[in-house]
């Protein structure tokens, strides 16, 4: 089981590491059964091999949102 703070930690670390990945759209934190996750959002499946499947030991959860524009 994951806690928040390790999860928070492990986001900070991934959103760095995402930050110039085109269809990146958004990282953040989820709960699941198993604790926390960090959840990435993705704006088509293509980009879904670029993301790791966890960091540090946290479990990353990857989502195809679309496109994210402001209203």
């Amino acid at each position: 089981m994951t806690d928040r703070a390790s999860a928070r930690a492990a986001k900070s670390a991934l959103s760095a590491r995402l930050a110039t990945v085109p269809g990146v759209v958004g990282v953040g934190l989820a709960r699941r059964d198993s604790g926390y996750v960090v959840k990435v959002d993705l704006a088509d499946p293509g980009v879904a091999s670029r993301v790791p499947g966890d960091v540090d030991g946290v479990r990353v959860v990857t989502e195809v949102v679309g496109v994210v524009r402001a209203l």
